[in-house]
């Protein structure tokens, strides 16, 4: 767990993470321990498995709790009966409980599982979020390469960005387009649970220009 200007950062394996400070704001929860703290705010990126965990969402989704999703998400989380389900696209900008919510879209444009049949299309829809909690603006990226309209997020102040390759960003890829958006502060992800390796996020911190923190993964 990392504290940065008075929000808790917790990195929850793979590409989950928790933004604390007062609310409970969860990403993509995936792998939770037994008893995780209760949800203000769900986000989820797209309806892969290691993003949309039901499982997972029932350990920390209650009555009082908000999901900000894509409709490809919508059936599996309705059933979980939270306070609200807000259905968000690529462009849209909103603010849910207090926190400022910026879509980007999230997709590939070089990892394919056959030629021509990307990992993430971009007619998908699928999406990354930058959300502004206590003055504080992160961009977490999702399932994606880099991609143009990462141009969105230049200036943010916590990026958390894939470095796995395979089907996201390769660590260069990363460096790349963290160089580009030019955070304060980038936290690599998307490694060591299903592909990729602590060597990637090394890799990832020793050539991005900007301030590094390699957490460790807390269930």
């Amino acid at each position: 767990m990392l504290q940065h200007e008075g929000i808790q950062i917790t990195w929850l394996g793979h590409d989950g993470f928790k933004l604390k400070k007062g609310k409970v704001v969860y990403v993509d929860p995936f792998k939770l321990g037994a008893k995780p703290e209760p949800a203000d705010l769900v986000f989820v990126t797209h309806e892969h498995f290691d993003h949309l965990s039901v499982d997972d969402l029932k350990k920390v989704v209650t009555p009082a709790t908000t999901i900000v999703t894509i409709a490809a998400c919508e059936a599996a989380v309705k059933p979980l009966k939270p306070k609200a389900v807000r259905l968000v696209a690529p462009g849209d900008r909103l603010t849910v409980d207090g926190v400022t919510v910026e879509v980007l879209p999230a997709y590939n444009v070089n990892k394919f599982r056959a030629p021509g049949n990307p990992f993430h299309p971009k007619a998908d829809g699928k999406v990354g979020f930058i959300l502004g909690i206590g003055g504080v603006r992160f961009y977490h990226a999702g399932d994606t390469d880099e991609i143009p309209e990462m141009a969105g997020a230049k200036g943010v102040d916590v990026a958390l960005l894939p470095v796995s390759g395979t089907y996201v960003m390769t660590a260069e890829e990363a460096v790349r387009a963290c160089n580009a958006i030019q955070p304060k502060l980038a936290i690599p992800m998307h490694y060591a649970a299903i592909v990729g390796s602590a060597a990637d996020a090394e890799a990832f911190r020793k050539a991005v220009k900007c301030r590094v923190e390699i957490l460790t993964a807390e269930p």
